[in-house]
């Protein structure tokens, strides 16, 4: 992604529940209290790249300034619900780049079992995406509630497979015609 990449901006946007380590003074504002110092064991929501930045700083005792935790969208709940049927989770509704998301944590965390669950999730809801987009059915309402579902990556794997379609059935008109 490159640094005018909307889409990476609105994933780097997304917050993290963070826990400080230490305190530090001058950081009340991040939670509403200009000029007071953060304490350790606060807990607040920073946007990812803050969290991440704070998170590998470095600090003079062995002690971590910041941890970082999973964000909602990646909590166990939600895993659990992806293993147990992928394509009855509402994916946009966790985050509206969920999977630019996942893939931004899961290079802090490196969870090997949430990796294999999102791959999985990815490749059964893929081929549902497919289906959609090359079998319109069930009318307009049915398309856009199914739309409403998906996170940013799998509308733009739609929409290329849906002009896919369109387009490989322009070509097969256009060999008739010849």
């Amino acid at each position: 992604m490159s640094y005018y990449d909307v889409d990476a901006i609105l994933t780097d946007a997304q917050k993290l529940p963070c826990t400080f380590g230490l305190d530090v003074p001058g950081l009340g504002y991040l939670d509403g209290n200009p000029g007071s110092t953060m304490k350790t064991g606060s807990k607040i929501d920073l946007p990812l790249w803050l969290g991440v930045m704070l998170a590998v700083s470095n600090s003079q005792s062995n002690e971590p300034l910041l941890t970082l935790e999973y964000p909602s969208a990646l909590q166990q709940r939600v895993i659990n619900a992806m293993k147990a049927d992928p394509k009855s989770v509402d994916i946009r509704a966790q985050a509206p780049h969920f999977y630019a998301l996942a893939f931004r944590v899961l290079e802090i965390f490196e969870d090997d079992d949430v990796v294999a669950t999102l791959s999985e999730t990815f490749r059964a809801r893929a081929a549902e995406i497919a289906d959609h987009a090359h079998n319109v059915r069930g009318g307009l309402a049915e398309g856009q509630t199914f739309l409403a579902s998906l996170d940013e990556l799998e509308r733009s794997l739609y929409r290329a497979a849906h002009d896919g379609r369109k387009a490989v059935r322009a070509w097969e008109t256009s060999l008739k015609k010849s």
